[in-house]
């Protein structure tokens, strides 16, 4: 048997049962082995009903006495009632709306119970069992003590239940399949670590607990470290494909434009600047992500990369996520560098046809230095005469198949910078950007004020309001956010459209007031936007769309409606469209927050600026689950590593991984195996 045959070779799966299976995602016989339990139940040991402790977690075996059903409430729920006896005394087992169970719950079968022992209602000291999480009947040549032990509990469906999983899974493990070994010896024996099919057999079927973490240790570094492989080769091969511009060391032009900077450059910036000359120097083509928090500098730095290029003859792009930034962007580089004699270009797709064609034409005659743009940077009809250096923002995804557009775009292989000012934990950045480099951005440049945060319950909203009104008339701007564009039935919570209705004809009567939400169409965003950046409007009410907004200085107040109903990076990203002025700047999260949870993410909002350790806690707080589905990374499900729990397995699997990339044999013996196990994510990896 192979491992990617098909499931219904499997002794006991029919074609129901495999349909079942293709339902679940399990079609092949691999797919069957690393189908994980979820959890375990501890049923080493058997316990006499006569000897259970009431509220103690126990095991018991027994012979059902009898069965008994009745309906209970308005809606007629099922309860099934069987006395089981094991000849020391009786114990009650109940099972609310399961009433398929009462044709296998036949007088005198024996049968095993997991659960919490308790004293029955009105049973004269007799022993019930609540919160069962283990119950099975036996066969009649299996015999209770055949039950006992570590056993494994699946993610299962009423049709395929925890016996047939359990039955199948220990028929397959006894049978002879090609599994080949993954991991290279040497490194296996560097690692302490068992083999493979050792430990898949112990996953499903430990003896006791110390094999189980032996074995989980096993797979989860396994998992770990093909992930972390497929992302070294990938890097490796961006490298190899295509040569790489070699830049020459920063000259006057660069010097000039650093010399006309009104501040000095940071530490932190001054370090990332610093890395960057030294990819841009040498021949391998540069692939680095710059992560500076929200204000932290990091449009400077692409600025002064840009130059780079341009002064070694190469043309620059720098792609902004959305229009109204993009024409920032292009306002703000025009400004600084035409001065310097270097001709600027902007592309979006609002441009008219004959703007965009004019543009086209100048970028392929190498008319212009630098293109600031949006998506339509990297679309079909823009050449580049000769490319240089990209500078992106994490908002595009911009992954692997964006980057092979790139490379048709000219003979060599473009310079690639990442900008993100979405903070991601430290060493989160090995699995999510493993084939990037990476820089930080950490200390905020001089004279930026640090925000004051505030948490405050609805009623002091009109306190709120009256002083949000005071700092207006002081001359400064505010937003106020919402989680609902509109209104609900199934939520209580007030829309964007009643809040903005609420200010606007209430305190905020003779004040300029804005609205933007999602469902506007682009134009109106772009135009609201725009007046609020020009001090038209001065009061902004939107969702989240500002979430990737304009710099707006004036800016210094925001109020956060239902707090609670974001996650703590999205929080700090609005928060940082305040403090971007000479002005303090003040931060306030209306919440009830009626759940502990609550109570205590907007706390630490409060606590701490630090846009890195809000992401530790978000990921602590909401399970790496959710904080990797808000990246949308496309990475691989991980199905038995969690990166979170497993943090230090990572940080050996990355280092066994970065040994195997120096051993060509190692490296051409795990391309089938990525190629098997991960088909989508490593497509595009073919032999070194």
């Amino acid at each position: 048997m192979k491992l990617r045959d098909s499931i219904q070779y499997v002794k006991g799966v029919g074609p129901k049962k495999k349909a079942e299976l293709n339902r679940m995602g399990i079609r092949t016989v691999y797919d069957l082995l690393t189908w994980f339990p979820r959890t375990y139940e501890d049923q080493s040991v058997l316990t006499r009903i006569a000897e259970l402790k009431p509220g103690e977690r126990a095991t018991v075996s027994g012979v059902i006495m009898n069965v008994s059903e009745r309906q209970a409430g308005r809606r007629g729920m099922t309860i099934l009632t069987a006395l089981i006896g094991d000849g020391s005394a009786f114990l009650q087992v109940t099972w609310f709306n399961q009433k398929y169970l009462k044709k296998q719950l036949q007088t005198g079968r024996r049968v095993f119970v997991t659960g919490k022992a308790e004293y029955a209602y009105g049973g004269r000291g007799q022993f019930a069992m609540s919160q069962l999480s283990g119950f099975q009947i036996l066969d009649e040549e299996e015999q209770p003590e055949e039950m006992c032990g570590i056993l494994p509990v699946y993610p299962a469906t009423e049709r395929l239940n925890q016996k047939f999983f359990r039955k199948t899974m220990a028929g397959l493990l006894q049978e002879e399949f090609e599994l080949p070994e993954v991991i290279p010896a040497d490194i296996r024996k560097r690692y302490q670590l068992q083999g493979r099919r050792e430990a898949l057999q112990k996953i499903h079927f430990p003896a006791d607990f110390a094999e189980l973490k032996a074995a989980r240790n096993r797979l989860a570094f396994e998992e770990l470290y093909l992930i972390q492989c497929g992302l070294l080769i990938l890097k490796r091969q961006s490298r190899e494909k295509k040569k790489g511009i070699r830049h020459l060391l920063s000259s006057e032009l660069v010097h000039r434009l650093e010399a006309s900077l009104p501040f000095k450059l940071t530490n932190d910036q001054a370090k990332v600047w610093r890395e960057i000359c030294h990819d841009m120097e040498s021949p391998v083509p540069m692939r680095r992500l710059v992560q500076g928090d929200v204000g932290s500098g990091k449009t400077v730095i692409a600025m002064l990369a840009l130059v780079k290029t341009v002064e070694n003859g190469y043309q620059g792009a720098l792609m902004a996520p959305t229009e109204i930034l993009a024409s920032q962007h292009y306002e703000g580089f025009r400004a600084q560098l035409e001065p310097l004699g270097i001709r600027l270009g902007f592309l979006s797709g609002r441009l008219t046809k004959k703007k965009r064609e004019a543009m086209y034409a100048a970028i392929a005659a190498h008319e212009v230095d630098i293109v600031i743009g949006t998506h339509a940077l990297i679309q079909e009809g823009v050449h580049f005469a000769k490319l240089g250096l990209v500078v992106t923002d994490e908002q595009h995804r911009f992954g692997i198949a964006q980057r092979a557009e790139l490379e048709k775009k000219g003979e060599l292989m473009p310079d690639v910078l990442v900008m993100t000012a979405t903070p991601i934990p430290r060493t989160m950045t090995l699995t999510v950007y493993g084939d990037l480099d990476v820089s930080l951005i950490q200390e905020l440049p001089p004279g930026r004020q640090p925000i004051r945060t505030f948490v405050r319950q609805p009623d002091r909203r009109e306190l709120i309001y009256k002083y949000v009104l005071s700092q207006l008339e002081a001359g400064r701007q505010a937003y106020v956010v919402c989680p609902l564009i509109e209104m609900n039935e199934e939520s209580p919570l007030p829309s964007v459209e009643e809040i903005y209705e609420e200010l606007r004809y209430g305190i905020f009567r003779d004040v300029p007031v804005g609205l933007v939400h999602g469902k506007m169409k682009a134009a109106e965003k772009e135009q609201v936007m725009q007046d609020f950046y020009e001090d038209k409007i001065k009061l902004l009410v939107s969702t989240t769309v500002i979430e990737v907004g304009v710099n707006v200085p004036n800016a210094s107040i925001m109020v956060i409606e239902n707090a609670e109903r974001f996650g703590l990076a999205q929080l700090h990203q609005l928060r940082g469209r305040i403090g971007r002025g000479p002005y303090q700047s003040f931060c306030i999260l209306v919440s009830e927050m009626k759940t502990e949870n609550a109570k205590e993410r907007l706390q630490i909002m409060a606590e701490t600026t630090d846009g890195f350790k809000l992401a530790e806690e978000d990921l602590r707080l909401r399970g790496p689950g959710q904080f990797f589905g808000a990246m949308q990374h496309g990475l691989p499900d991980l199905k038995i590593a969690d990166v979170l729990q497993d943090m230090d397995i990572l940080l050996l699997a990355r280092r066994a991984a970065l040994e195997t990339m120096e051993n060509q044999a190692d490296v051409r013996d795990i391309l089938p195996i990525l190629a098997l196990q991960y088909q989508q994510q490593f497509l595009n990896i073919t032999e070194t």
